[in-house]
């Protein structure tokens, strides 16, 4: 039976039906394409974050007996509290450094931090909290324009003509700076800090995810170079 514009009803289903197969098909390839996708970021961020614990492989120390002799070291810095509370990272980093210098491994320390303005210094922090615990104040050099991890390391070898360095912090940051001295011709070691095991150490390392993502792009893709750079400032003989 025809209809009213004198169509038959069989000739309109294999139309929907063809409209409906082509339609299940692109979403189908969406999917695999949007799946594909994800699997592509997933590796990408794999490989970032393993490239800097390849590149730290044999040069990470806990023990100091076993760290090599050299003759600067240089600690990252922290703000020495969070909400009114001691910072344990800050503390740790301290304690690690310490332990280095009264060893008789180091000649030098380079504190590396923050100083974004006169009432947060964390360069001058270290270096009190250093000299409390007995290093003495003339072998402390501050340097008050290490923003970011790769400012620190660049600027130790452009600023302050290192060559040859030991980082003092937690393993994480020190295998993301070794990469980074490695990328910079700087021959590097790492002496790890205790971590931090609570809420705060969980959050950071998620953090470290995305600045080892960072920090693959900065060497391999976008040449990234410190904010602040200027004249050579010599180290204590």
């Amino acid at each position: 039976m025809a209809t009213a514009h004198g169509r038959t009803p069989h000739r309109q289903q294999p139309l929907r039906f063809a409209v409906k197969s082509r339609i299940t098909r692109w979403c189908r390839r969406g999917w695999y394409g949007l799946l594909l996708f994800g699997v592509l970021i997933f590796c990408g961020v794999g490989y970032t974050y393993l490239s800097a614990s390849w590149a730290a492989r044999g040069r990470l120390f806990d023990k100091v007996a076993q760290l090599p002799a050299t003759r600067v070291g240089l600690v990252f810095g922290t703000t020495d509290r969070v909400n009114g509370h001691e910072n344990p990272y800050f503390r740790y980093r301290i304690d690690a450094a310490v332990r280095v210098w009264r060893s008789g491994k180091l000649k030098t320390l380079i504190v590396s931090g923050d100083n974004r303005s006169r009432y947060y210094n964390e360069p001058d922090k270290m270096k009190q909290a250093l000299i409390e615990r007995g290093v003495p104040e003339n072998r402390i050099v501050c340097d008050f324009a290490g923003l970011r991890t790769l400012d620190s390391v660049v600027r130790a070898r452009e600023i302050f003509g290192v060559d040859s360095i030991v980082f003092i912090s937690q393993r994480f940051q020190n295998q993301r700076a070794i990469y980074l001295a490695k990328a910079h011709g700087i021959d590097a070691y790492g002496f790890n800090a205790r971590d931090v095991e609570s809420a705060a150490g969980s959050k950071t390392n998620l953090r470290e995810v995305g600045a080892r993502v960072k920090m693959w792009l900065d060497v391999n893709v976008l040449k990234t170079r410190p904010l602040y750079l200027g004249k050579r400032i010599p180290l204590p003989r």
